[in-house]
């Protein structure tokens, strides 16, 4: 089994590094990640400036460009093979809620699976890569378990996992999630230059506003595992019909 790794924090993120030794002990692992941190990058493409691959002393490949250019020009010429799973992480913070749509780390997997490869995004909740090795561990055990349901159906889907910073004695169960909701982010940061000019930061994310009991935010926040199906199906299916008759009754 052939496997992409691919993450938004950099090549040489911890995340990143551990992962892929836990991982390449399970299939081929071919890391191609982007050289500098790209968090909040969704599924952005550079399709104005060139992309460049360079080869680090580890074997890794990293790319001038987002986590979604990564995916992209390795599975459309780079690796020469289409591999069996792409996996993306861990991610040093939650991507849970609202987060999956700003998510650079989603947006890696996405990629993969908008080209029929099965995909998983992994992340830890908290920033600072506290337990690491026990989150790791974790996916190691999933991973393995999903390159057996790869071989008996390769269809694609695309799983968003985010796992609490704790120790492997401590780590609940897996529990399948929806996405949950944040309020708005906070008010925008505003700083002046040397020279006079005003710049904004953009405020951090807000507090959970919808963290029910079958929701991301509340799974991790009693100490479990969430996993969230997504699709990329953006329509509003619910609405089709009553758009169509608004519609009617303009024309």
């Amino acid at each position: 089994m052939k496997i992409l790794l691919s993450n938004d924090d950099g090549y040489q993120a911890l995340g990143i590094v551990q992962l892929y030794d836990a991982l390449k002990d399970l299939a081929d692992v071919e890391v191609v990640a982007p050289e500098q941190n790209n968090s909040a990058k969704s599924n952005s493409l550079s399709l104005y400036s060139p992309l460049y691959v360079h080869r680090a002393s580890n074997g890794f490949r990293y790319v001038n460009g987002t986590p979604a250019d990564c995916v992209h020009i390795a599975l459309t010429g780079l690796l020469g093979y289409r591999p069996d799973l792409v996996v993306s992480g861990f991610n040093n913070g939650a991507n849970m809620g609202d987060d999956t749509i700003y998510s650079g780390t989603v947006g890696a997997a996405m990629e993969g699976y908008l080209f029929g490869v099965p995909a998983i995004a992994f992340s830890q909740v908290e920033k600072g890569w506290k337990h690491l090795d026990s989150a790791v561990l974790k996916a190691q055990q999933m991973v393995s378990e999903l390159l057996k349901r790869v071989a008996k159906d390769p269809k694609p889907w695309l799983l968003n996992v985010n796992m609490p910073n704790v120790p492997t004695h401590q780590m609940g169960e897996i529990k399948i999630c929806r996405l949950g909701r944040r309020h708005a982010a906070e008010k925008v940061v505003t700083q002046q230059t040397p020279r006079g000019q005003t710049m904004y930061w953009i405020g951090g994310a807000g507090p959970a506003k919808d963290d029910a009991h079958d929701t991301d935010f509340f799974a991790t926040a009693q100490g479990h595992i969430s996993v969230t199906p997504l699709q990329v199906d953006l329509t509003e299916h619910s609405q089709l019909q009553s758009w169509n008759q608004s519609i009617s009754e303009w024309q």
